[in-house]
């Protein structure tokens, strides 16, 4: 259905949205195009469209607090670093580290290198060093797992795969609530770099 772009991040999502138009059956001009274009990526590059869990700004902060590097890691585009984390209360140097993300590294989940990225940025660490805290089995558990990292998924909605992730290994938590309940009693004197999705 698409066909794959090499270009940057801006120009891919150009490509790619004005396929997905053409697929639902919308053809437009160019300047038609333009104006639509326009709109939609003016409303995804706020935080309008986005929400943070509750738990997610409070767990952050105890990891930080603990004296654990934290990084993001995410399939997001450039703007997501600079403006729509930001606008979502999670700043750079105190919910967070460092970030990894797809649109300016030039990988994305599941490709392993983008975690041994996010181990470079974390100050060179080793895998068996860092927890990778994600929601999808094939996107984040798999190739953290394949480099050597420790994982965990969370199950924020009752996924129906929940059950066959963990009959494959996996940790799955519903929250970080649940999640920070864990690294306390199962990790209180480890100190592990979590990169968060």
């Amino acid at each position: 259905m698409f066909r794959l772009c090499r270009k940057n991040a801006k120009h891919c999502l150009v490509e790619i949205m004005r396929q997905r138009l053409l697929y639902q059956g919308y053809e437009y001009d160019d300047e038609t195009f333009e104006k639509v274009f326009k709109r939609i990526y003016s409303v995804f590059g706020s935080s309008a469209p986005y929400t943070i869990f509750p738990d997610s700004q409070p767990f952050l902060r105890w990891v930080r607090e603990k004296g654990i590097t934290v990084g993001i890691v995410s399939n997001a585009e450039y703007r997501y670093q600079d403006v729509i984390l930001p606008a979502l209360g999670l700043e750079q140097g105190f919910e967070w580290d460092f970030g990894v993300f797809s649109g300016l590294e030039g990988v994305e989940k599941p490709d392993p290198r983008i975690y041994e990225i996010a181990l470079q940025k974390a100050g060179n660490i080793a895998p068996e060093e860092a927890l990778h805290i994600g929601d999808s089995f094939r996107k984040d558990y798999m190739p953290a797992k394949s480099i050597g990292m420790h994982a965990l998924l969370l199950d924020r909605f009752k996924s129906p795969d929940a059950e066959n992730w963990r009959k494959a290994g996996a940790l799955v938590l519903p929250d970080l609530v649940a999640t920070q309940a864990w690294l306390t009693a199962e990790n209180s004197s480890s100190q592990e770099a979590a990169s968060y999705t």
